[in-house]
């Protein structure tokens, strides 16, 4: 199950926000993240709000879900107008899940169409969804293309096939060049999504996966470690000792064989667990997130962050098609974030980015404490000095990459 949802004051039924959102709106870019909560079948080790279509019925079927998540664009629109915010065309469109792709074409261009015809989409926009190697043929890829989208992520996690049997992925690795070719074909940007640290990967194996979606030719590529959750399937195989976990090193020495085969290949990391091989091919979206862009998430358990603002909507798709159904807004709570709370987001995040944090975002103590972890190798020390022209910021190391969190903690704690 996914985990649950943060604590935080009661949201309005009416979704009003506060006039405090309108201070620097003009400045801040703003995005749609769109929630489809469904999957063929729910892998072991995931926790995201997702559903099988057995699951569900009534107004949170699949068949009813774009209508259903059209409501809440609507009523978003809505309230953004009555805040008083700004008209901002929306920068950037993301539909994750879940595997969106379960959905005809037909509802994702609707999905779109509700977008564009609420907000407006920006000159150049970038509209991404997600997608499984397995999901998708020639035709709904070009059928994509033409409602719109301008870029994939396909979930590749492996090319390994006992990897992919352990994380109960279903598609066959072999498939993987071919849509990668079919999407570049449609004019889609494509970027492969990859996991290491599954039960029983080997160090070949994870080579043998860099490398396999490296030989695509794709000019994005995200890695992340396996982080095994509890309440999943694959949490409980774990504890029973039917998977055993790998150590940390085996962990970082992965992180480490992937930056070097991704570097040799032209591409940049420009965050913790994402490299491209342009400027221009970094995922635009989660940038936004990760620079406290405004965005309005819709969708059973999706989150929202305007200016300041932070709310969550009801995760099970029936409560939340019920409220819309109402009249009421889906969100089940909020958080209003004070100036500390910017701040502390601004290092958690800011720090994980090639560009660097300004030293002057940190507190007079974490400032001194730079000099520590440049000493230990985590922070580049002619960054920390402004020695390179782009002003004094702490920018992670390799090691310091490996080691974010304990970056993070040193300069909030």
């Amino acid at each position: 199950m996914s985990p649950a949802l943060p604590d935080g004051e009661p949201a309005p039924d009416d979704g009003t926000l506060p006039a405090t959102v309108r201070d620097g709106a003009s400045d801040r870019d703003f995005g749609v993240y769109l929630h489809v909560p469904f999957c063929t079948v729910r892998c072991g080790y995931c926790d995201f709000n997702t559903y099988t279509a057995t699951e569900l019925g009534g107004g949170a079927s699949q068949d009813a879900y774009a209508s259903t998540a059209l409501s809440e664009i609507a009523f978003g629109g809505e309230v953004m107008r009555r805040a008083g915010l700004p008209d901002r065309p929306v920068a950037t469109v993301f539909v994750g899940g879940g595997t969106p792709t379960v959905l005809p074409v037909a509802d994702l261009a609707r999905l779109l169409d509700g977008v564009r015809d609420t907000w407006g989409l920006a000159d150049g926009a970038e509209v991404t969804t997600e997608a499984n190697p397995d999901s998708v043929g020639p035709r709904e890829l070009a059928a994509l293309a033409a409602a719109g989208f301008t870029r994939i992520s396909f979930g590749m996690q492996s090319a390994v096939p006992h990897v992919l049997a352990t994380l109960e992925r279903t598609h066959d690795p072999r498939r993987v060049p071919d849509v990668v070719r079919w999407a570049r074909d449609a004019g889609l940007a494509v970027s492969l999504d990859l996991i290491y640290g599954t039960p029983g990967e080997s160090v070949d194996d994870w080579r043998r996966s860099v490398e396999a979606a490296l030989a695509t030719g794709v000019d994005h590529v995200s890695a992340y470690a396996l982080v095994v959750e509890q309440g999943t399937r694959m949490a409980a195989q774990v504890r029973r000792g039917e998977l055993a976990l790998p150590t940390e090193d085996d962990q970082a020495t992965k992180y480490e064989i992937a930056d070097d085969l991704l570097a040799a290949a032209g591409m940049t990391w420009y965050e913790v667990s994402n490299w491209a091989r342009t400027p221009v091919a970094a995922c635009r979206h989660n940038l936004a997130y990760w620079r406290g862009a405004d965005w309005w998430g819709i969708g059973p358990g999706a989150h929202s962050h305007i200016g300041g603002v932070r709310w969550w909507n009801v995760k099970h798709p029936r409560a939340y098609a019920a409220r819309l159904a109402d009249g009421l807004s889906p969100a089940a709570g909020r958080e209003l974030l004070d100036g500390t709370d910017v701040r502390l987001e601004r290092v958690m995040l800011g720090v994980r980015l090639s560009d660097g944090l300004p030293l002057d975002v940190l507190g007079a103590e974490a400032r001194r404490a730079v000099a520590s972890l440049v000493a230990d190798g985590l922070v580049d020390g002619a960054s920390a000095l402004g020695a390179d022209g782009r002003g004094r910021r702490v920018l992670l190391t390799r090691r310091g990459r490996l080691l974010a969190d304990a970056v993070v903690r040193t300069l909030t704690e």
